[in-house]
Parts: structure tokens; sequence; C-alpha cells
């Protein structure tokens, strides 16, 4: 919607039987989901998206004929039969979609050549760490014994947050949980750093580490279980489309529901009367009223800047006093090279690597917070990446944000160098592993934590938020205790990664707690099914969006070209 044609939504008063106004304030996963369960609950909703595409961190763009998909690796949800796939179909993420499951999640090799893979299969997973490590036999034996378990565990608790759960919803989910505390115990209770330092073969040890590509330090082994197994079960992949075609699925589910999202329109402070958030000012000064705002966008610059610091609760408080200073608590920024080559490398080539690196050559990725490289063959499990002919290849590494961010407000000199010197190890990294692909490397673009932070307004880059137990037990406060709400505010509430943990189905559930609490608040009764839709969203789709208009028809068609040099 063109800003000079946009809508204003004025003060008035809520009449009986009217449909109450909610604003939400970012088209992230969260935000539309939040917006999209409004609008089947019968209220009248509307977005406001600082940046010209949905989305946030679930994007991708354009450049010289490839797609640079930046986001899913694999998603939560994509088999049928539990929450996390309920989520997904009522927001019309999956309409239509195949999806590309794995029968492996990563391999690790060493720099002496050394490798293990992780299958998702629990006896092809024992046996290959057992043929690595024939001395870790016993601890490999009961880390498969869990595992295997896990296969078989059904818990996906997306749709209800517990406080609003009737007392069978409740006994249900006891059923469940009772029979695996121990289990859960188990696993949740010790760290994955822990298990792998017991190892006697210290390559092991480093490769069970970076089995979610790099190593997070403080995971437990839960959520590695956990996600293995569903991969294992299928209930993780990646949806045809990928993460641009997922946000604009949930797009079109939303517009499609009535819903309006305006682009281009940055809101810069809530609206506070008599201790309740009634709209949202932007950064030209429009003024739009509402009867409720959901924020689903970087928490602690929605505490800090668009409530002044006003608001807290003291989980909350906790949260971006304590715990977010601490960057050992936060999940990494990433640096992220895309190579667009024609042809394909080597078909046995699996299509996720950990390159552990020799000191000379983590020297030469910039700010790397580790010595290791990950390199994901993207046209191995999606589609419609690259030209005909021709492949994706998606490099990336955990990265200090600091680095990135001072060269870019300070030296932007400096900071093209340091991408042009990247990019030259990349290559000359990729002709070791692949010869002869640096003659048919056509494109090479860099996304850095600079620009991350740039495009999506996450604090420091940060792509998954949190990554410490202390933060998950304050989140879990947060929904049960503070049902996503501040203290003193009314008519607000919160929602995405920072409130809800990262990955892409838990900021679509914290959409839908959000919209379930706001609904009690406004005294609607909270609805939702699942989308009809058959057909997936496919750029040729852009036309049909009435929201944008010519200008920005084009501008997300290759939204983000300056982002290798932003």
């Amino acid at each position: 919607m063109s800003r000079s044609t946009r809508h204003v939504w004025d003060r008035r008063p809520r009449a009986a039987g009217s449909r109450p106004r909610v604003i939400v304030v970012g088209a992230g996963v969260a935000g539309m989901s939040a917006a999209c369960y409004g609008q089947m609950s019968g209220l009248e909703t509307r977005i406001f998206e600082m940046h010209v595409l949905p989305g946030g961190c679930c994007t991708a763009w354009s450049r010289g004929g490839y797609l640079l998909d930046y986001c899913i690796d694999w998603l939560n949800g994509t088999a049928p039969g539990n929450e996390a796939n309920q989520v997904w179909r009522e927001l019309g993420a999956l309409d239509g979609k195949t999806v590309t499951t794995f029968d492996m999640f990563n391999r690790v090799v060493a720099p002496d050549g050394r490798q293990v893979t992780f299958h998702t299969d629990p006896d092809r997973l024992q046996a290959e760490l057992e043929a690595c490590s024939p001395a870790d036999a016993d601890a490999i034996r009961a880390y498969c014994a869990d595992y295997r378990r896990f296969t078989k565990v059904e818990l996906h608790p997306f749709l209800t947050p517990p406080p609003l759960m009737t007392l069978r919803e409740k006994l249900a989910m006891a059923r469940k949980v009772v029979p695996l505390l121990r289990l859960f115990a188990r696993t949740a209770g010790r760290q994955m750093a822990d298990f792998a330092d017991g190892l006697r073969d210290e390559f092991l040890g480093v490769a069970f580490r970076n089995m979610f590509f790099q190593d997070p330090r403080n995971f437990a082994i839960l959520p590695y279980h956990y996600t293995m197994a569903a991969a294992h079960n299928g209930n993780v992949g990646v949806p045809q489309g990928g993460s641009l075609g997922l946000a604009r699925s949930v797009e079109e589910r939303y517009l499609g529901l009535g819903g309006r999202i305006d682009y281009r329109a940055k809101v810069t402070r809530i609206l506070v009367e008599e201790g309740r958030a009634v709209g949202v000012e932007l950064r030209n000064g429009e003024r739009h009223y509402a009867d409720h705002v959901i924020a689903a966008c970087d928490t602690p610059s929605t505490v800090a800047t668009l409530l002044e610091g006003r608001y807290t609760n003291p989980r909350l408080h906790e949260l971006l006093t304590e715990v977010l200073p601490d960057t050992e608590q936060l999940y990494p920024s990433v640096v992220s090279v895309f190579v667009g080559y024609r042809g394909d490398v080597p078909a046995d080539e699996p299509h996720s690597t950990t390159y552990l690196l020799e000191d000379h050559d983590a020297a030469r990725l910039p700010g790397a917070l580790q010595k290791s490289m990950v390199v994901h063959l993207r046209s191995r499990f999606m589609s419609g990446l690259a030209p005909e002919g021709s492949s994706l290849i998606h490099c990336n590494y955990f990265a200090d944000y600091d680095l990135w961010k001072s060269l870019r407000t300070k030296d932007r000199r400096a900071y093209w160098a340091l991408k042009k010197d990247l990019e030259a190890f990349v290559r000359e990294f990729l002709e070791r592993r692949f010869p002869g692909i640096g003659d048919r490397i056509e494109l090479v673009q860099i996304a850095t934590p600079a620009t991350t932070e740039r495009y999506t307004g996450n604090h420091r880059g940060a792509i998954l938020a949190w990554k410490s137990p202390r933060a998950d037990d304050l989140l879990d406060a947060l929904v049960a205790k503070d049902r996503l709400a501040l203290p003193g505010l009314a008519g607000f509430h919160l929602a995405g990664h920072w409130v809800g943990g990262g990955s892409l189905i838990k900021a679509a559930s914290s959409g839908r707690f959000a919209t379930q609490f706001a609904c009690r608040e406004l005294g609607v009764p909270f609805r939702a099914w699942e989308s009809t839709g058959s057909a997936p969203w496919h750029p040729g789709k852009l036309g049909e969006l009435p929201q944008l208009d010519h200008a920005e028809r084009r501008a997300a068609t290759r939204p983000t070209a300056r982002t290798a040099g932003s």
C-alpha cells in the first residue's frame, strides 16, 4: 500500500457488536500468525511492517537469476497428525506443497579426512557412530537407546497456552508426559557438550557438538533427540518454495481472510493512554488507533523504544537486563555466503556438511566464533533456486556481530574489503573440495549480521534469539504466568521468538497464543480452521496480492539486491 494513499485508522468508540480492531507490529511469521488467527476469530486486524516483504528472517532474495534462500534448513511440523502441522495447515503455510525429508541430518568432516554422518534412522546412526569409535560403544548405545525412545514420542504442544487449557486438555497432556518424565529429565538435564567431552574419541566428540551444523555450546541433549526423531518420522523437512514461499503462503492466507498489511510502515511508538495500548505511531508521524496491539517484532526494541521503557514484568526484566547482555546466552549471528554455479557437484555429496577447519583456514573467516564452516547444497533439497542447469550452495558460520556492525557503521571501505577477502576464501575452499567448480561460479553474495539487523530489526542480528536453559525457563513463565502481557498495560500482548523461543513453529505458535490471550481480553471467542488452499505460492502470484502497488511489486520481486553490500 502506497504511503500517500494509506488509509488511517482514526479513533472510534467500539460500538456494541462491532468487530474489535487489532494492530499487529511486524509481518514476520509470528505477526502474520497472530493476525491470521485474529481474522479467523472475527477481529479486524492490520499489520504494519517496515520492510517490503513478509517473513522477517524467513525470507529470500533474487540476484542474477538465483533465489538466495536465507532461512529454512528444516521445518518442524511437515507431517500430518500433530499440533505443529495443524498450526501450519491453519496458516496455509503448506498449501499444495511437497515436502523434502531427510535420511541424514548432517555430516561432519575433519581436516584429516575423518568423517561421520548423523543418520536419522537410529540403527544406521548407531552403526555409524560405533564404526567411528568402537571405544565409545557403551556411551553410543546409551545415547541411541534414548534416541529410539524419542522416535516414538508424539508431543507437540503448540495449540493452546497452558493457562487456557481445559482440565481435559491438561489431563491428556499429563497422560503423555508422565511416562516420559525420566527420559526428559535425563536428556534435558545433561548438556550435549558434557556428553561429547566424555567420549574417548576427540573427533567424535567434536562431531556431536556440530550435529546441528555448528556448536551452539549450551544445548541440552533433548533438542537433538527431539529434532532428529522428528526428521526420522518425516515431521521435519523443507517445504516446496522454501523460506519466502512459506512466508508468502501465510501472507496469502491472511489476505484471503480479509486482512491488510502495510509495508514500508515502520512503527516508532506504541500509543498508550490511561494504562491501555490504543494504537501506534509510524515514522512518518501517522497515528493509527485500535482496541488492541500485538507487538510481534524485536522484543528488546519493543520494550526499550516502542514502549519507552515504561512497562515490563519480572520475567521479561530478567531476560532483558541479565540474560540479554550475556552474548553466550544468545543464539549467535551468522554470516551467509551464497554461491551460484553452473552444473552440480558429485551426486554422492550429502546435502549438508560441517567442515572442521585448520587454524590457517579458520583465520580467513572474518569474525568466526568457531573453527568450522557449514556447506549446504541448497539445490539438493529445494527446487527453483537456480537457473536451469545451475545450482546453489549456501556456506555459513557463526560470526562476531560486533566486528561486522562496527565496520559497517564506521568504515564501510573496510567492511567491503573484508567481504572480498571472505569471498576469495570461499572460492578457494570450494575449489579444494570440488575441483573445477571455480571456473563455473557465476555469483557470490554475502549477508552479514549487520545485514540481518538492518532488514529484520533483530537485536544483534540474532536469528533464533535465546539458547540457554535459564532463558527457556523464563519464556515458559512468560506464557504460563504473564500470558505474554505486561503489568499495568491493558490491550497489549507480545509475540515472536524473543518471547516464544527460537524456530519458526515456536514463532507461529506464539502468534496463536497471543491472539488467544487477546480474544479472552476482548471477550471474543477464539476460532481457527485449516486452510483449504490447494496451490502453493509461486512468484507469478505476486500480481494477485492487492496490498502492493506496481513499484512495490518490482521491489518485492528483487527485494534486497542491496543486501550483499549492506
